[in-house]
């Protein structure tokens, strides 16, 4: 039988993996005063779960890089 190599970002994400997403979330609209709708909105939160998934699991880090790539660190 052939192995398949699974690798950390194939995984699903746990609840707690989404808790840590929601809170670099929610802090990030916040700071910004961003709606729930907002397109951007979505675009980061996109960008939060990306970064998740590539091995960033600090909240600090989640939120100083999802910053940079809004370009307002």
């Amino acid at each position: 039988m052939i192995e398949r190599h699974i690798r950390g970002r194939d995984l699903p994400m746990t609840s707690e993996d989404l808790a840590i997403c929601q809170r670099v979330l929610d802090a990030v609209k916040a700071e910004f005063q961003l709606d729930r709708d907002d397109e951007e909105t979505a675009r980061i939160a996109a960008v939060v779960i990306e970064l998740y998934r590539q091995g960033v699991h600090n909240f600090d880090q989640l939120k100083v890089l999802v910053s940079a790539a809004r370009g307002k660190v």
